[in-house]
């Protein structure tokens, strides 16, 4: 019984970094998940200033939290507002590699 005292501890210790990553990997699916509805609903509030022809494009940056606007990318035409924006992440490469899209139209 002397000998097993330590291995729960040991066992702890071998199990954080598997632990650590699975919540990492949680937390950036749930910022991606954040980051698809950020950009349909922008998307959206910019395809209702297209319809009452306001600024579209501005009417999608003000529909974005503030530390979002930075990684996001807005393209108006033919009735149709695209919003394409960068989730957060701790690595930037795997931002731009996670990068999601939402589109919305209106009709003319």
């Amino acid at each position: 019984m002397k000998g097993q005292r330590g291995q729960a501890a040991v066992e702890l210790i071998g199990a954080l970094p598997v632990l650590l990553t699975l919540g990492l990997a949680v937390a950036q699916l749930l910022a991606v998940g954040y980051a698809a509805v950020l950009a349909g609903n922008a998307a959206e509030a910019g395809a209702l200033a297209l319809a009452a022809r306001a600024d579209a494009e501005a009417s999608v940056r003000n529909a974005l939290p503030s530390w979002s606007r930075a990684g996001a990318s807005v393209r108006v035409g033919g009735g149709q507002v695209t919003v394409r924006l960068r989730p957060p992440s701790l690595v930037s490469a795997l931002s731009r590699k996670l990068e999601v899209a939402s589109t919305a139209s209106v009709a003319r």
